[in-house]
């Protein structure tokens, strides 16, 4: 009886050696493929995050020229809304006339005489 026992328990253990022995071999043409799929994927996922931030650093680069374009307009704005205040700050309008048709457009009143020094270029 002890013999039969040893006989089964023989058998038993050289059938699990061959389900291991397959079920390893199928586990490993498996395996080959899965790292193949998984690498390529990971592959695929690294270079578009890197195409991803390349671009987000190029739309960076130029939202900073844009709004360096921006900080300039709104510099020669301010500048020209001061002017335009002190236009309005004037007290009289008349004498804002004048200083304009005189310093701009050239203008001199029918009794006044104008000397340019012509030494100095």
């Amino acid at each position: 009886m002890y013999a039969q026992k040893e006989s089964s328990s023989r058998d038993r253990k050289a059938a699990r050696a061959v389900l291991k022995k397959a079920y390893n071999k199928k586990y490993r043409q498996n395996n080959g493929l899965l790292k193949f799929v998984g690498t390529a994927v990971s592959l695929l996922l690294i270079a578009a995050c890197g195409a991803s931030i390349f671009s987000d650093m190029l739309e960076y680069n130029e939202k900073q020229a844009e709004l360096e374009e921006l900080k300039l307009r709104a510099e020669q704005l301010e500048a020209e809304n001061a002017e335009y205040e002190s236009i309005l700050n004037e007290e009289d309008e008349r004498t804002y006339m004048e200083r304009i048709a005189i310093e701009k457009l050239g203008y001199a009143y029918p009794d006044e005489r104008r000397f340019y020094d012509t030494t100095r270029s």
